[in-house]
């Protein structure tokens, strides 16, 4: 019978140096595999590294650009402010100037008119003269009321303008 263990001792060492040999081979594959999944996932690291530092740079350049963009606009809104506050400092002195035409104008109005003396006959005129204008009645008058009225049409222009620029 030791002729019997020892045969049946060197068959299972047998077997399980076959099994060894088996799971050596598979191990071996399998760390090959690992082995080319690293260097995949090295390259996929340095691709992202890559990535990550273009991502910053841009996002570098946008942060310059948004700067450039918040001061030109903080400029802009500034300048637009000190046109309003002018022009809204326009539009009242024209207001008041117009209100002070408007004040003349109703002066000259409630003042009569003086009644001039009938014009007296003049004797023929001579061809050679030049004609001479004859001056109305209030020469002022109508003056005045010509730059009422362009006043007036002035300061209404001005006046859609500033409400046209602020809707």
């Amino acid at each position: 019978m030791s002729l019997f263990v020892t045969l049946a001792a060197d068959i299972l060492v047998a077997v399980l140096l076959a099994a060894t040999i088996v799971t050596c081979l598979r191990l071996s594959r399998r760390i090959s595999q690992l082995k080319g999944d690293e260097a995949a996932l090295r390259q996929t690291i340095g691709d992202l590294m890559v990535a990550t530092g273009t991502a910053e740079r841009a996002i570098a350049g946008l942060r310059s650009a948004i700067d450039d963009g918040d001061r030109t606009l903080t400029t802009r809104i500034e300048a637009a402010t000190a046109r309003s506050a002018e022009l809204a400092a326009q539009v009242e002195a024209g207001e008041t100037v117009v209100m002070r035409i408007g004040a003349i104008v109703a002066q000259m109005r409630a003042v009569p008119v003086r009644a001039e003396p009938p014009p007296a006959p003049r004797p023929a005129p001579e061809p050679e003269l030049p004609a001479v204008r004859s001056e109305p009645t209030s020469p002022n008058g109508e003056r005045l009321g010509a730059a009422a009225a362009a006043a007036l049409a002035m300061s209404e222009r001005a006046l859609a303008r500033v409400r046209a620029r602020a809707a």
